[in-house]
């Protein structure tokens, strides 16, 4: 039995609508993971901007946004088990994003501490960190979305206060941050960010148990915080191992900032992937019961190619290009605004209420057009606002410096991406199985962003190429390009068991 992708994502919204205490819950856990997130990427890249370090080193900076693309690696590990402690009172959703905000506070305290950026590898080891626990969190909270909101009309306004939360998250750390830093220096940037994103843990903390009547919420605390820091303890001491390992391999094989290792971590990237699509034939021949068999490892990713068969390679196709243009943007629009003179202060505002509201509007817009137009016309429309979001820093390059044209570039950017991401989140939510959610989501929106952040690590050594004009030109075109994806995915049919 077959069932058309294209019908599921076009037909008429029901008026189901989610309520208020749901919308109010992930405007919450977009906060959470949006105020991090900023910190280890484009505030970063400014940082290591105003010391002085080179556009190229900055640009591999860039790569440790490669990290949440792999999230389905330990993304099954939230499904099947849960935090202790934290999950027996709680639930095992909350366990995990209780104990992912803990990571995300002691890491930012940690790049607080190495502000400096005398040692280039300790800010890219607790930038990694900070990175995995923010990750960690998403995969957390978009299983616990899904299962709460099956439905594309019940997607599209979930989506939109997740985003509100986390767009708003990511410009109040941005501006913020900034804005801290301008008037205290980087430090007190970071300290000020990881208080603020430390916030929802007493919220969630005080919330009601998963099993009404359950009692022992303090000792559950207790518990789950002495067994999240001997976990936060042990994943540090394992990426301290590994990336010594890493930079002596690299050192001994004679790398260095002048060498382009692109091509090997694009080559080292894709090999999970290359794996899954060498296996498709023999994936595709398994009766339908055989996912379910499998271990819970790999059952995931089995299902989902097996469902879709070779359709879901134009499928991942179209997903790689399509968030291009937003990821391309926020690893050198900074280090544009720096290069083009403008002062930390008029940054903050850019990055404060003139990118909110502006990314507000747009996440806004793209939940109502995932809600109520069909999907096809609602991707156009999100891939069409990116684009332009883009090509508006080319303007910006040429223009005659002033707060007004800095403000304006700021916002067509923030509104084009938000209602694009808006749009995009609910494409990828209506392409998972109910069995699988976290994890099939965590695989489609960690390949979506594989290719577009690979690239943004060489975003250095391709702005040395073409310049910022063409470089924003590129990355609009790009984003763009996926549309042409199209006609073709928007006919992809999967099976059903």
């Amino acid at each position: 039995m077959t069932a058309s992708i294209a019908a599921d994502l076009t037909q008429d919204p029901t008026p189901e609508r989610p309520p208020l205490r749901t919308l109010s819950l992930y405007l919450l856990l977009g906060f959470s993971a949006g105020l991090p997130f900023y910190m280890f990427n484009a505030v970063l890249t400014l940082r290591l901007a105003r010391h002085g370090i080179d556009i190229v080193i900055i640009g591999f900076f860039a790569w440790i946004a490669l990290l949440p693309t792999f999230k389905f690696v330990w993304a099954p590990l939230l499904d099947r088990y849960s935090v202790p402690g934290f999950s027996r009172f709680w639930g095992r959703r909350r366990g995990w994003i209780m104990l992912s905000q803990l990571g995300i506070f002691f890491s930012m305290v940690a790049m607080a501490l190495t502000s400096s950026d005398q040692s280039l590898p300790l800010t890219a080891l607790f930038a990694i960190l900070l990175a995995f626990w923010t990750t960690t969190l998403e995969v957390a909270a978009d299983g616990w979305r899904i299962e709460l909101a099956p439905t594309q009309a019940q997607q599209g306004p979930i989506v939109a206060a997740n985003l509100w939360g986390y767009r708003s998250a990511m410009v109040a750390a941005g501006s913020g941050a900034v804005l801290v830093a301008a008037w205290a220096g980087w430090t007190w940037a970071y300290l000020a960010i990881a208080i603020a994103a430390f916030l929802p843990f007493p919220i969630l903390a005080a919330m009601r148990p998963e099993q009404e009547g359950a009692k022992g919420r303090a000792n559950a605390l207790i518990s789950g915080t002495l067994v999240s820091l001997a976990i936060l303890a042990a994943t540090g001491a394992a990426t301290t191992l590994v990336g010594w390992a890493l930079l002596s391999a690299v050192q001994g094989a004679g790398f260095s900032a002048q060498t382009n290792v692109t091509p090997i971590v694009l080559a080292v990237a894709l090999l999970p992937f290359a794996a899954l699509a060498i296996a498709l034939p023999r994936i595709r021949r398994l009766p339908a019961d055989a996912p379910a068999k499998m271990p819970g490892f790999i059952a995931p990713y089995v299902e989902i190619f097996w469902r879709y068969g070779y359709a879901v390679l134009p499928v991942l196709a179209f997903v790689s290009f399509y968030r291009m243009g937003d990821v391309l943007t926020l690893t050198l629009s900074h280090p544009l605004w720096n290069a083009a003179g403008y002062s930390l202060e008029q940054i903050s505002m850019a990055d404060g209420v003139v990118a909110l509201s502006c990314s507000m509007a747009g996440v806004a817009l793209g939940g109502l057009c995932a809600a109520r137009l069909p999907m096809m016309l609602a991707l156009i429309i999100g891939a069409c606002a990116s684009a332009i979001g883009n090509w508006v820093f080319v303007w910006l390059w040429y223009a005659e410096p002033s707060a007004l044209v800095l403000y304006v570039a700021a916002g067509v950017d923030q509104f084009g991406h938000g209602l694009e991401g808006a749009v995009f989140v609910v494409y990828l939510s209506m392409l998972v199985s109910p069995r699988y959610p976290g994890t099939q989501y965590a695989f489609l929106s960690g390949f979506a962003f594989l290719l577009p952040r690979l690239v943004g690590g060489a975003a250095g050594a391709i702005q040395k190429q073409i310049g910022y004009d063409g470089f924003f030109i590129l990355s609009g075109a790009l984003s763009l390009a996926a549309i042409f994806f199209l006609p073709i995915v928007m006919r992809v049919r999967a099976r059903t068991a």
